[in-house]
């Protein structure tokens, strides 16, 4: 296809997410991913499949790669390849995968057993009360295990494997032991020869990389981004990038966020909840107060004029609590309870009493006859005096209750 004019040659790279020196490998792992994130029966988009698995099916074979990455997608039709996507998308991946992991019964009809799905891995995450105000991206390193990229997971050299000779293919072997004389219990338990795989691979054939395992560990680095206005226990789901295995489909990695106790705040759902303690003379008279927002704004509160704040009221600032997950504009509110401190015995002179009564006038005194009684008042803890009250009261009940049986044991001797 000589002078035919260069068209475009990253399309199925950006849609992998790879660059264009990228290795088969790499291009692998990639499909993979977007495969299993994007396919139909796990809720994905049937037409982001399609491009997912056409760019495939173009990069892993080297020669349409090769003239793809001089002409495009022009140069593979004119050379009689097709623009990728010639067969099914389905039909790729379950190559790959071994049958459809997600569909009835696996195969997409085709009568294959359905291919397991691996283990979710739930991570718990310690977020602040100000990461959940302004967002933030956390970058976490996980340790995973992936398919060997040297013997693609089969785990020896030549990819062939042998029967267990143990447990003779099945993965299990049944032990009998006998539990009492005439009395034998049979278990069955997991191959340790083969380690339930019902295969063995011979020393001098295994895989140099991952010396027969078929998986490697390697460090894996994922933001996870804490988004304005999250939950505590909110989930932030990373869908395949658990532990890979052969025959299985890698499960999700679960970060569930955890939210942190803060110091000055407190959270109820979209709202947030400060306590303030104020003087008698502030409650009566006004005052301004400075609060520090979790996005370390300055916000200054003052009391309307003429307002009176009484003892465990609250009020409210508006748009000042959290924002709305997924719409950060929308913001709760900021409840402000206060708490009065009066002055303490001996605080005030007479001057000063006489001050108040004159401003809050006298307090009206009693109509007091002869044959009165003077009583004094005592500080008291009043939840201390109700249990003891309910102590009592129970008390007296069992005390009654032991009466009565008493009682009708006398009357039936009577009898």
């Amino acid at each position: 296809m000589p002078g035919r004019p260069k068209g475009d040659t990253e399309k199925f790279y950006n849609i992998l997410g790879v660059s264009k020196n990228a290795d088969a490998n790499e291009i692998k792992k990639a499909y993979r991913k977007a495969a299993i994130k994007n396919h139909p029966d796990k809720g994905g988009d049937p037409e982001k499949f399609k491009e997912v698995t056409a760019a495939y099916e173009v990069l892993s074979d080297p020669e349409k790669r090769e003239i793809y990455d001089q002409y495009g997608e022009e140069g593979l039709k004119e050379g009689g390849m097709g623009g990728g996507g010639g067969g099914s998308p389905f039909d790729i991946f379950e190559a790959m995968f071994g049958g459809n992991p997600f569909g009835p019964g696996g195969g997409r009809g085709s009568g294959r057993q359905r291919q397991r799905k691996g283990e979710d891995v739930v991570h718990g995450l310690k977020v602040s009360l100000e990461d959940l105000y302004n967002g933030v991206t956390k970058k976490l390193s996980l340790a995973k295990n992936v398919l060997c990229p040297k013997c693609d997971g089969k785990g020896s050299k030549s990819g062939a494997s042998g029967h267990c000779g143990t447990c003779k293919g099945s993965g299990v072997r049944v032990v009998v032991r006998q539990i009492a004389p005439g009395m034998v219990q049979q278990m069955q338990t997991v191959c340790n020869e083969c380690r339930g795989s019902g295969q063995v691979i011979s020393e001098k054939d295994k895989c140099g990389q991952c010396h027969g395992q078929k998986v490697v560990q390697e460090k894996k680095v994922l933001e996870v981004h804490i988004e304005k206005g999250m939950v505590n226990n909110q989930k932030i789901v990373f869908q395949g990038e658990a532990d890979e295995a052969p025959g299985t489909v890698p499960g999700d990695i679960i970060f569930v966020v955890q939210e942190k106790e803060h110091a000055t705040f407190k959270r109820k759902g979209p709202d947030l909840f400060l306590e303030k303690t104020i003087s008698l003379a502030e409650a009566l008279c006004g005052f301004q107060m400075t609060v520090t927002h979790l996005d370390k704004r300055e916000l200054v509160i003052a009391t309307n004029e003429g307002d009176i704040i009484k003892p465990n009221s609250f009020k409210a600032v508006y748009d000042e609590g959290m924002p709305t997950y997924q719409s950060p504009f929308q913001k709760g509110k900021l409840f402000i309870q206060f708490t009065v401190k009066f002055p303490a015995p001996g605080d005030l002179s007479d001057d000063d009493l006489a001050a108040l009564a004159n401003v809050l006038g006298k307090p009206t005194a009693p109509i007091v006859t002869d044959d009165h009684e003077e009583c004094t008042m005592h500080d008291v803890d009043i939840e201390s005096e109700m249990r003891r009250n309910k102590q009592q009261q129970k008390q007296a009940h069992d005390d009654s209750d032991d009466e009565g049986e008493g009682g009708q044991r006398v009357q039936c001797a009577q009898q």
